[in-house]
């Protein structure tokens, strides 16, 4: 999993400027290591590489399958990251909602899965502070790792 991260970050294009100041992003997550993103503790954490480089700490605040047989959950997360280029370092706060279809209500068999994180205005810390932006994240089952887009805006 580390090559990989290392692959992204090395092979990621540089954070380019939208037409309305913000900043287009990708790259690429996996469930982090261990001894990897121990800063805090969490429910689930991602290692992140490409354009962002750094940790996703996700908190799970609620749940529910469907009868549709697809698994809703809500929550948030802080993104403890830097630019790819590292000049440009802090954290913020998202709220999330994944989505996601299992074979089963016992969590086997996902099929595919995706998670929106809309950045909580007023939660950047150090260069992040008063970002605003969304990530997206869409899962992989088969290589198990998530990608990564979205666009942020830096005062």
């Amino acid at each position: 999993m580390t090559v990989a991260l290392l692959a992204v970050m090395v092979l990621a294009a540089p954070v380019s400027a939208g037409t309305n100041g913000a900043s287009q992003l990708s790259g690429l997550g996996a469930a982090a290591e261990p001894g990897e993103c121990t800063e805090l503790a969490a429910d689930f954490t991602i290692a992140l590489g490409g354009d962002l480089v750094g940790c996703v700490y996700q908190y799970f605040e609620e749940g529910e399958f469907r009868p549709s047989g697809t698994y809703i959950k809500r929550g948030y997360g802080i993104f403890d990251v830097c630019l790819s280029d590292g000049t440009t370092c802090g954290t913020f706060t998202t709220t999330y909602v994944f989505t996601a279809k299992y074979a089963d209500t016992d969590f086997s068999g996902q099929e595919w899965g995706r998670c929106q994180h809309p950045i909580v205005a007023g939660t950047g810390t150090g260069d992040f502070a008063g970002v605003t932006g969304r990530l997206d994240f869409k899962d992989n089952v088969e290589a198990g790792n998530f990608t990564m887009r979205g666009h942020i805006s830096l005062p």
